[in-house]
């Protein structure tokens, strides 16, 4: 992961085809644009399924061996 610090404005492009623009900074929320050929899909992270990992499963209460 990389931290970019960016202000109202500014943005970054990822690859040749993807830009995240800083569209609105307000208290603790941040409006981002992103622009995004049409044949691609995006998602939001919190709308994504969580993969579960091996170790995750070992740190439930419930995981028994």
């Amino acid at each position: 992961m990389i931290v970019i610090p960016r202000e109202e404005g500014e943005g970054v492009m990822i690859g040749d085809d993807v830009i995240v623009t800083v569209v609105e900074i307000r208290g603790d929320r941040v409006r981002l644009a992103i622009e995004y050929p049409e044949d691609m899909t995006l998602q939001r992270g919190e709308a994504r399924p969580r993969v579960r990992t091996y170790r995750d499963v070992l740190l439930e209460p419930s995981s028994r061996f």
